[in-house]
């Protein structure tokens, strides 16, 4: 009989892709001409698929309510990841702070949804980000968290554990 269904969900900005420096704040690249791997993401998660780990990314991208990105442009990041990384499905909360909607992390509704869709047992999951708010959405859901420092100042959220680089992932998801 196989064993519980376990994932690894991903933050996509500072953890899958690069961001860029922009206004002095990191941001999401703006177009595929922005776009770049962060180091080792495709070895990292074939191995995690290889692991037995579903993959699943879980995004807030804001800069579509405010007006500053299309959906169609997010989606063409998200059709590259489809393609490039063996990613099952990527969650997307397109909303901003004030619409106060459950699925915008620090909310766990992203992961209780691929829960739903997948029969992923969030006990044997892990959540990894490169902000407090990923890391608060995976305690709500009851995951290991782990906190990819990719921002030197950032607030960790008091993450199970901590990495430098995406591949540094191997050592803790087993």
């Amino acid at each position: 009989m196989a064993g519980p269904i376990k994932a690894v969900f991903l933050d996509r900005d500072g953890v899958i892709n690069r961001t860029v420096l922009r206004g002095g704040e990191q941001r999401p690249p703006q177009d595929l001409g922005e776009w770049a791997w962060m180091d080792g993401v495709h070895a990292t998660l074939r191995e995690l698929s290889a692991r037995g780990y579903l993959l699943l990314v879980c995004t807030n991208q804001p800069d579509v309510a405010r007006g500053a990105q299309t959906r169609e442009q997010v989606e063409a990041f998200h059709a590259l990841i489809a393609q490039e990384l063996p990613v099952q499905r990527v969650y997307v909360c397109y909303h901003d702070n004030h619409h106060a909607c459950v699925c915008r992390k620090p909310e766990p509704g992203m992961l209780l949804q691929a829960q739903r869709d997948f029969g992923v047992e969030l006990s044997e999951s892990w959540m990894v980000g490169d902000r407090a708010t990923d890391i608060a959405a995976g305690r709500a859901a009851g995951c290991r968290t782990v906190f990819m420092r990719t921002l030197p100042d950032a607030p960790s959220g008091a993450a199970d554990h901590e990495i430098a680089t995406l591949a540094a992932l191997l050592d803790i998801v087993r």
